[in-house]
């Protein structure tokens, strides 16, 4: 009897054992996470709901915008038994929102039985602010007169901070940077490859909360016609170039296919690697003043040369040429166009040993095929300081330096920025705007 009765009890304290483990195993609130958790939104931003509880599993979600006295449901949802994660996305388009502060209320529950079967539950507060106004763009300066492939400058202003602001034109987008004076100042191109109709540069702004607006701006196109040009491929050139570009055209042989590998994937991979230089730029303009030439050079070749490359009289290849070739005496001195920050100086595909220099606001000029090199990305250099020595490095026929300039990564043209009349009339009268 008395073993029976031991036996009981300890089945008794076994089962209490076992029920206060049940019991307690969960007591924790689902995890509430949610993106973005503050600053401004619209009715078009996503808010993206992440639940989790590994416990005993999501049970219950009820979402809220509050207002001041004003209360309303975003969403209101039960779960399935075993449910341990779950992703929503909640979008404030379609409700009644007012302009200004509001907070997003989440209250989550789980199938815990603890607080006697009721479960565990949190009520969190995410406070942002409701924004459904886009930016209004005032744009300041007045006449824009863009050459084919030339550059033009934006002054403008705006109401509000923004994500991003900018010239947009076509597919390519030239980013504004605000001044000192509050104003923004934008650098923009009529790209080589964009025919004179397909030419409509617009201001853009998108604010901190996602809603975007356009301004058109007064402009004046004037056409160009650029050279065209026949290069014929020797032997002794592609047998030449053929060592130096193995590397860049693995599996490859025959010098013809060589250059060709070279001539086009290396010479698009260029340009791409120009492109992300242009992240590394300066809000400020680091210029001053026109730009300088190359002193004593003659001119082997202009900027926006069509050239059509043949071989044994057929033609191979096509290419634009994106800036200006200048040869004077070999291992000529290679001098700085203007100030400016190095952000690359090395070897790189058809432009061989070259200096890339930020002047600020995208505007960036590149000097290449060069023999020496004299400066190291990151130095500070001065107008007409010598950055190396001319060469015949990467796709080059003999001792001369190749000279481009890049806005944000598309080419254009250098006579504009040789010009000091120019710089004064379409550059330097906008920046220093009052």
């Amino acid at each position: 009897m008395k073993s029976l009765k031991k036996l009981l009890l300890l089945l008794i304290i076994g089962g209490l054992i076992a029920a206060a483990v049940t019991y307690f195993r969960d007591t924790a609130a689902p995890i509430v996470q949610l993106t973005p958790g503050n600053g401004s939104i619209s009715g078009k931003t996503p808010l993206v709901l992440n639940l989790q509880d590994e416990g005993a599993g999501l049970k219950t979600l009820l979402v809220e915008i509050v207002q001041g006295e004003m209360r309303q449901v975003l969403l209101q949802q039960d779960f399935p038994p075993r449910t341990p994660i779950a992703q929503l996305t909640l979008q404030l388009d379609g409700k009644k929102v007012k302009e200004g502060d509001l907070t997003i209320e989440i209250t989550s529950g789980d199938q815990a039985i603890y607080h006697l079967g009721k479960g565990n539950s949190s009520t969190i507060r995410f406070e942002m602010t409701y924004d459904s106004r886009p930016p209004i763009i005032s744009v300041l300066s007045r006449a824009h007169n863009f050459r084919h492939g030339g550059a033009g400058l934006v002054r403008y202003r705006l109401n509000e901070d923004v994500e991003k602001s900018g010239l947009r034109i076509g597919e390519h987008f030239f980013p504004g940077f605000k001044q000192d004076s509050g104003d923004y100042i934008v650098l923009g191109v009529w790209p080589l490859e964009m025919k004179a109709k397909d030419f409509i540069p617009r201001i853009m702004a998108r604010d901190l909360a996602g809603n975007e607006r356009q301004a058109g701006i007064f402009y004046h196109t004037i056409e160009r016609k650029f050279r065209k040009r026949k290069i014929n491929l020797s032997d002794s050139f592609l047998q030449q170039k053929a060592p130096e570009f193995e590397t860049l055209a693995p599996g490859l042989s025959d010098p013809l296919d060589i250059f060709l590998k070279v001539n086009g994937d290396v010479r698009a991979d260029n340009r791409r690697q120009i492109a992300d230089f242009a992240l590394q730029t300066s809000s400020v303009p680091l210029w001053q003043g026109v730009f300088s030439r190359q002193p004593g050079a003659s001119t082997l070749a202009n900027f926006a040369d069509q050239r059509d490359y043949l071989y044994k009289g057929k033609k191979v290849d096509h290419a634009t040429h994106l800036g200006f070739d200048l040869a004077s005496v070999a291992r000529a001195k290679v001098l700085a166009a203007n100030a400016g920050e190095v952000v690359y100086a090395g070897y790189l595909g058809i432009y061989g040993q070259c200096v890339v220099i930020d002047h600020g606001l995208g505007l960036q000029s590149l000097y290449a095929h060069m023999s020496q090199l004299d400066v190291a990305a990151g130095d500070q250099v001065s107008r007409k300081q010598q950055l190396g020595r001319t060469g015949s490095t990467g796709m080059a026929g003999g001792d001369h330096l190749h000279f481009g300039l890049f806005i944000s990564g598309v080419p254009t043209q250098p006579l504009e920025w040789w010009d000091a009349r120019w710089i004064k009339n379409n550059i330097t009268s906008k920046l220093n705007q009052p």
